[in-house]
């Protein structure tokens, strides 16, 4: 589960109390709505099938994979199907890698989903051991779906966008500025990860 509403404006209210332009940007925009998504390997499997096409287009294949598969849509049960089944269901061959690297490493054990790390690197680490998870990826899941608290996003062009326009800066920040500049605000990062994707194209600001 990922963060509560109260969780998410109890974070956002302390990065305030020390940083002005939060507390005024918190004033135009007000608090963000959750983003919460299911824990476990259904969501990363989701993320597979949602890389680089439209929303609907997703969708679509994913509704075509449950036909397929089964509503459960098993780790076994996918890697049983051969190339021409899922590719049937709209998943290409780059994807059908991806999603056969995810579902062979929790059939075997070696990914325990519901088990992670509790040290956020590390389970970063253990996530990108799936082919087509990158770190982003592997921290919207952590902040999504287990709620983590400080996960902080910092390749995130929005993140860095909605930094450039809650702060005022000159220019928009690079991954490295944004990463430094966010350690006084453990360890409420995720919270406010999630504020300026809020603030980001926000027409209050």
């Amino acid at each position: 589960m990922g963060l509560t509403a109260p969780q998410i404006q109890h974070g956002i209210d302390s990065v305030a109390e020390i940083e002005p332009a939060f507390a005024a940007a918190l004033a135009a925009a007000g608090y963000p709505e959750p983003r919460i998504r299911p824990t476990g390997y259904h969501t990363l499997l989701r993320t597979i099938v949602g890389q680089q096409v439209s929303v609907a287009a997703a969708a679509s294949v994913w509704t075509k994979m449950e036909a397929e598969l089964g509503a459960d849509m098993l780790p076994e049960t996918l890697l049983a199907r051969d190339f021409d089944a899922l590719r049937a269901c709209g998943l290409s061959r780059q994807k059908q890698g991806y999603a056969r690297s995810l579902c062979e490493l929790v059939a075997s054990g070696q990914l325990n989903m519901e088990n992670l790390p509790e040290d956020d690197e590390a389970a970063i680490a253990e996530l990108v051991t799936i082919k087509g998870i990158g770190r982003w990826s592997a921290e919207i899941y952590l902040l999504f779906a287990e709620g983590r608290p400080d996960i902080w996003p910092a390749g995130d062009l929005a993140v860095m966008a909605g930094l450039h326009k809650i702060l005022s800066l000159d220019e928009r920040p690079d991954e490295k500025q944004t990463r430094a500049m966010a350690e006084s605000w453990r360890p409420h990062r995720g919270a406010i990860a999630i504020f300026t994707w809020h603030c980001y194209n926000n027409p209050a600001l």
